[in-house]
């Protein structure tokens, strides 16, 4: 393989940085001019670094053994679905040259890379997330320098030394991407997001603060935390089937999974028999205490229990026996929220924390509850039949998505069933303090000059803008 050397031999972050910011711009200067199709090459290239079976399963793997997060299969299933949903999207886009031509407002727009892209990769995909932001990066001609989350940097180097590689079996420069030499820390980091000219930032929230302090322009995702409702007019048995696929999916590491689940009075019962027939244990008061004695150390996620197999969890959290084969864990609370209530926060384990409320209304303000707590901004579920109660949350609630009888996790950051832009980065908008409020897309990583042109004026009459507002409140 062809592996990106060492972009100095100084302890200098600052200068490691400057050379590494060097040689991209100098990758970028030789690809500025390629033309649509060369670029989509560059694209698939890199896509099928990943998305190569044995390398799929390999990087998985690796990801599994660094990181000790998730399991591999899904990592697989992670390598491989996001990087071709991924592809499908950036083929079907437009970056090059003129992207909108309209007569009718007279204005021509012409895509324009936007520099080097720092891409700050997380511990829970590190080797998905640097694909799918290179793949993106590159899409608008750009250069892309990958931040790897120390515990999965292994990973991380060998998914960058993979697409470099077919960067090069293409005739193309293996500069355009690149990533931070061994060993990753915070001062490689923040040079990076310094020197560069976009920051997409994927991973911890303190990472995410740090990108927009950095003074250059950042792209940052918020927290998950998802909570979702089943209402009275939900399918029970379709609702907790694709619960526990989504849950249990690369066991629970994802922004996107179920945290919670709120269930209205009148089909709890029946909500929670059609979860256990999914393979849910419902713990008693007992194991809950337990749970959360495991869960949170010093007030803190404990690593040797998160996105770990459900069995393990199980003996560690020392559940009754016939919780050793179950898929995923129920902890019935309170309905109550905040840092006095954990369960209400993230996990990032096979934890789903399930509440009773009296009807649709009281779910909907408890969801909002959860959100406000943590996850702000990000995403909502509910399983239901009724078009009001799912229009209701969309009006209603400070979240860019809502998902309607759907797997969460398979649907959240795009799928084949749903519009959503394939993604591993899910901006949460200014709720989440973020810059944008929607999927991590390509047309995040291009600039656009206006060609602007004059047309017919387009000028109203006085009367047709005031005319209204003299008529009801006088001049």
């Amino acid at each position: 393989m062809t592996e990106a050397p060492v972009a100095n031999t100084t302890d200098n972050p600052e200068l490691i940085i400057a050379s590494l910011i060097n040689r991209g711009r100098t990758a970028m200067s030789t690809f500025e001019h390629a033309d649509q199709a060369r670029v989509d090459e560059a694209v698939t290239a890199l896509a099928w670094a990943i998305y190569e079976p044995t390398r799929a399963k390999e990087l998985a793997k690796m990801a599994v053994i660094d990181t000790g997060l998730g399991d591999v299969e899904s990592k697989i299933i992670k390598n491989t679905r996001k990087t071709f949903g991924t592809l499908r999207d950036l083929i079907r886009a437009k970056t090059v040259g003129i992207i909108e031509d309209n007569p009718v407002t007279g204005i021509v727009k012409y895509a324009k890379p936007v520099g080097i892209v720092a891409a700050i990769a997380p511990s829970t995909n590190p080797a998905a997330t640097p694909a799918n932001k290179a793949m993106m990066a590159v899409k608008g001609r750009n250069a892309v320098i990958v931040a790897p989350s120390p515990s999965g940097a292994t990973t991380t180097e060998k998914t960058v030394d993979y697409m470099r590689a077919e960067l090069k079996k293409i005739g193309l420069p293996e500069d355009l991407v690149q990533v931070l030499p061994s060993p990753v820390n915070k001062e490689l980091t923040q040079q990076l997001m310094n020197q560069s000219d976009l920051i997409v930032c994927t991973g911890s929230q303190n990472n995410v603060r740090r990108a927009y302090s950095s003074g250059t322009p950042a792209i940052g995702v918020g927290a998950g935390n998802v909570p979702v409702i089943i209402d009275s007019t939900a399918d029970l048995t379709d609702a907790a089937q694709k619960i526990q696929a989504s849950k249990c999916f690369d066991n629970a590491t994802s922004c996107s999974s179920e945290n919670s689940v709120t269930i209205v009075d009148n089909v709890y019962d029946d909500a929670i028999a059609a979860l256990k027939a999914a393979g849910a244990y419902v713990c008693t008061p007992e194991e809950k205490i337990k749970i959360q004695n495991t869960l949170w150390v010093g007030g803190h996620l404990n690593r040797h229990v998160i996105a770990k197999d459900a069995h393990v969890l199980a003996k560690t959290c020392d559940l009754a026996n016939e919780a050793q084969s179950a898929k995923f864990f129920i902890v019935e609370d309170e309905n109550k929220v905040g840092k006095d209530h954990p369960f209400s926060d993230e996990k990032l384990s096979l934890i789903l924390t399930v509440y009773r409320v009296k009807d649709f209304a009281a779910a909907k303000d408890h969801v909002q509850n959860i959100l406000n707590f943590v996850g702000m901004g990000h995403s909502v579920g509910i399983h239901s039949k009724t078009e009001d109660h799912v229009r209701a949350l969309a009006e209603d609630l400070k979240v860019v998505r809502v998902l309607v009888n759907q797997a969460h996790t398979f649907g959240n950051g795009g799928s084949f069933t749903n519009g959503l832009n394939f993604t591993l980065s899910m901006g949460c908008g200014t709720w989440a303090g973020n810059s944008i409020s929607e999927n991590l897309n390509y047309k995040h990583f291009i600039n656009i000059t206006h060609l602007v042109s004059e047309i017919p004026e387009d000028k109203p009459s006085e009367n047709e803008l005031f005319g209204g507002h003299w008529q009801k409140y006088g001049k």
